[in-house]
């Protein structure tokens, strides 16, 4: 007898491979964000929550941009092939997503960091706080 985990069956290898490598197309995590960032990190980290949240906390070097404020006015002061990276607050917000589906409408490069704000303290990385970015 099946359990709930297993009454839908995984799916076969290959189909399990292409879905897991597609992801990394879509997602980073913020073990590889930190280390980017203590180098010369190649994109543009986005935080899309509030300008209130953001000042409560955030990843050192990011930018505050929230979701809704994601336009192609705001974004032409990158080159077009800039990537972003975007965050919100963790799993439970989809704040990322829809950052990342804002940018992607305007033909930018964009991943999401996955765990946003929670996973990077999981991580045990400090958050800066104040409103400079």
């Amino acid at each position: 007898m099946a359990t709930s985990v297993t009454f839908v069956p995984p799916a076969p290898s290959a189909e399990a491979v292409a879905h897991f490598s597609a992801l990394f197309a879509f997602e980073t995590d913020c073990w590889d964000v930190h280390e980017a960032l203590a180098g010369e990190a190649d994109f543009v980290l986005l935080d899309v929550r509030s300008p209130d949240l953001f000042a409560r906390g955030h990843v050192g070097g990011a930018i505050n941009l929230p979701h809704g404020k994601i336009t192609a006015v705001r974004m032409a002061m990158w080159p077009d092939e800039t990537v972003f990276i975007v965050y919100c607050a963790g799993p439970h917000c989809n704040g990322a997503a829809r950052g990342a589906l804002r940018l992607a409408r305007l033909g930018r490069p964009v991943k999401i960091m996955a765990g946003g704000v929670m996973g990077w303290l999981d991580e045990g990385f400090a958050l800066e706080d104040g409103t400079h970015a």
